[in-house]
């Protein structure tokens, strides 16, 4: 039995090794966090591929294949994007170009603005009707600060991109390691927690888990029924904004601008009404989805009441950003179940200490 000396001494030197590493990895810890969550929340659909795959199940191809798939689902959009971006600033600034020789003339829909037409159409005459007034409006531009903005912008965007493709290789050793690296999380939680840490730690991987369905499901639906909207409202290509507005919704708010911007575009052009009912549509929409269906979604899921699983949420996005979103639920989860743990009888002493295998956690999943 080690005296009290060398336990403090063995403790202060596993915690110097922890900080230590932490310190080392804290610019990959949010992409790290992330490949866990991905393959928690894809682990059943890991677990089926593998399946198929039969006496290669232990290879690295059926991880590396799940890992490309998601790589496409998840950086495919995001490099289309980029291009798009790049191309439309070519065209930006061949604009500009055109516009120091001859000016650039307001558009026609401006001046029919109800209430602020002529008002926006006289401002964009006096800042971009002229050569003259062009260059003057690129130099006060240019002196305001806002090119040192737009590449700090373009630092960030890459900066996220290459953070992206670090959890997706990340993702790829999840998958490849996750059996062996999950029994040892079930044991460390069992020698921590009790003989109920095994559990516990299951309720969080399915706390994760019922917040990305939750998230995602709601997604979708939220880009499915606004594209009703949409069409509904008269807009063109309405399949596509419903598709898009479905991809923004995983970011939080991030549908709303769409749906508001949309109503913004039928105001311009005169379609007061449809502009006020796809408004007042699009927020009982929002509003029924971020405020109960996706709640309901994850609390059913974990087991969480409605209130603990929305202040996890608001919480989690408060103190880690979109990262709470999924880190909120799961603290929650785990809370909760402590909890419920102290207020019950202890179990019989051969109930409490069979252990939890990290395949029960895959199986859980499918039920």
């Amino acid at each position: 039995m080690p005296t009290r000396s060398e336990f403090r001494a063995r403790l202060f030197a596993a915690l110097s090794l922890i900080l230590l590493g932490l310190w080392i990895l804290h610019d990959f810890l949010v992409p790290l966090t992330w490949a866990v969550i991905l393959g928690l929340a894809t682990w059943p659909l890991y677990a089926k591929v593998r399946r198929v795959f039969g006496a290669l199940a232990d290879a690295a191809l059926p991880p590396l294949l799940l890992t490309l798939a998601i790589a496409a689902i998840l950086l495919g959009p995001l490099t289309y994007g980029l291009v798009q971006l790049g191309q439309e600033t070519q065209y930006v600034a061949r604009l500009l170009q055109a516009a120091q020789k001859n000016g650039l003339p307001p558009p026609d829909w401006l001046g029919r603005l109800p209430r602020i037409g002529a008002w926006a159409d006289e401002t964009w005459t006096r800042w971009l009707g002229s050569s003259e007034a062009v260059r003057e409006s690129l130099q006060h531009l240019l002196s305001s600060g806002a090119l040192d903005y737009t590449r700090s912008l373009a630092a960030q965007v890459l900066h996220r991109y290459a953070a992206a493709f670090f959890t997706i290789v990340a993702l790829f050793f999840v998958y490849r390691n996750g059996e062996s690296v999950g029994r040892q999380v079930l044991a460390l939680s069992a020698r921590i927690l009790g003989p109920e840490g095994s559990r516990h730690a299951l309720h969080a991987a399915k706390a994760v888990r019922g917040t990305v369905n939750g998230i995602v499901l709601v997604a979708l639906g939220q880009g499915v029924a606004l594209g009703f909207g949409y069409a509904l409202a008269g807009l063109q290509h309405a399949t596509l904004l419903g598709a898009l507005t479905g991809l923004v919704a995983f970011v939080p708010f991030a549908a709303k601008l769409m749906f508001l911007g949309a109503s913004l575009v039928l105001f311009s052009e005169g379609e007061a009404g449809a502009g006020i009912g796809l408004t007042v549509y699009g927020l009982v929409v929002i509003l029924a989805a971020d405020n109960y269906v996706r709640p309901k979604l994850i609390g059913d899921a974990v087991k969480l009441p409605f209130l603990w699983t929305l202040l996890g949420i608001l919480g989690g996005i408060e103190t880690f950003g979109l990262l709470g979103l999924f880190l909120g639920p799961t603290v929650m989860a785990i809370l909760i179940s402590v909890w419920r743990d102290s207020l019950v009888e202890p179990v019989a002493e051969t109930t409490a200490t069979t252990p939890v295998k990290i395949a029960d956690l895959g199986r859980e999943a499918e039920s």
